[in-house]
């Protein structure tokens, strides 16, 4: 089966980011821990704030890999940096080609452009990926489960890749009474490519807080649907990168020393 294809290189590293929000110098440490511990749920990228590139530049070790995040009028040059990946929110009125053709990113350095999920009628060209936001410090920042279910159907009928940010704290889906608000399980969303991979509705599985149910299908998934679903599903931004892993293992989904 096709179990640990689904985690492989999952979780990105947004310790820079609410509500962890560590500063530079923590954050840096903590990321060159997790290099060093080599475990593969991580992809070591390395979520980095466009305003704040300069701070990265004067620290004297570097990311391997640098996930820039647009929060900048203008996109700043980053050539000296080990950037694979820009993500930005998708200007009102403008096209996805168009900003890509604006933004002129070199070969080997994708773009991921953020969208409503609610708002699917858009083209998306190749080489290009859309990003989801899954929740937020705020209740309304987290899209229903028929808004995010269409927007990975969308993905998976064009086979557009795309990536999750915010919100997806925990494996499975579950209640936050500080917020009062369904927390999406980032285990729920691999699930829910797979099933839309296999062509059914995703909905369900997004919805779902059954663990036992989740991790069944988990074990389930057939290699093939899993490496479809990962190709579509290219990695989530998390703030914490020890509870994705800790919530596996406690899930009997991967081994004790992965």
């Amino acid at each position: 089966m096709g179990t640990m294809i689904l985690y492989t290189a999952l979780v990105d590293d947004a310790g820079l980011f609410p509500p962890t929000s560590l500063h530079m110098d923590e954050a840096l440490a903590r990321y060159r821990r997790n290099v060093e511990l080599g475990n593969p749920v991580l992809t070591h990228r390395f979520l980095c704030p466009a305003s704040r590139l300069d701070r990265l530049r004067g620290k004297e070790y570097r990311p391997r890999r640098v996930g820039l995040i647009v929060d900048t009028p203008e996109l700043p040059a980053f050539d000296d940096l080990p950037v694979d990946t820009v993500e930005m929110p998708l200007p009102e009125d403008k096209p996805v080609a168009t900003l890509a053709d604006q933004l002129g990113l070199p070969e080997g350095v994708r773009l991921f452009v953020e969208v409503v999920p609610r708002r699917m009628a858009i083209d998306v060209p190749d080489g290009v990926g859309l990003k989801v936001r899954c929740g937020g410090l705020v209740a309304d920042a987290f899209p229903p489960v028929e808004h995010l279910a269409l927007f990975i159907k969308f993905c998976v009928d064009k086979d557009v890749p795309f990536k999750a940010t915010a919100g997806l704290h925990h494996a499975v889906r579950h209640f936050d009474p500080s917020l009062g608000v369904d927390r999406h399980g980032f285990l729920n969303l691999a699930l829910a490519v797979c099933e839309a991979v296999e062509g059914r509705d995703p909905a369900p599985v997004l919805r779902t807080t059954d663990v036992g149910q989740l991790v069944r299908m988990a074990q389930a998934v057939p290699e093939e649907t899993a490496k479809r679903a990962r190709k579509l599903l290219v990695s989530y931004g998390s703030c914490s990168t020890s509870a994705p892993v800790e919530d596996l293992r406690a899930l009997g989904l991967i081994e004790e020393d992965s």
